[in-house]
């Protein structure tokens, strides 16, 4: 399981003290849903790819995106960047 820090200045941290309740449950709140989002996405993908070339799912969410990963089809966002950047005229 991945852990992550962010540091705020006093005047960021009193600024979200502005619009949320809890700075941190805001934090956790926004990163879960973008990965949920981003997990169903994944998932979508998969499933479409696995039904077009007679491919068995996998079983689970987890092993889902596991596959979508596997099978290439989707790539992270450090690899469509690598990928934009060569593709890219200089």
């Amino acid at each position: 399981m991945a852990d992550y820090t962010v540091k705020l200045t006093d005047t960021e941290d009193k600024a979200m003290s502005y619009c949320a309740l809890s700075t941190q449950e805001w934090i956790d709140n926004a990163l879960k849903n973008r990965a949920r989002i981003a997990k169903d996405e994944i998932i979508a993908l998969n499933t479409a790819h696995c039904n077009a070339n007679n491919i068995q799912i996998a079983t689970g969410e987890d092993k889902q995106v596991e596959q979508a990963f596997t099978l290439k089809v989707v790539k992270t966002a450090k690899e469509v960047n690598e990928e934009a950047e060569k593709n890219t005229p200089k």
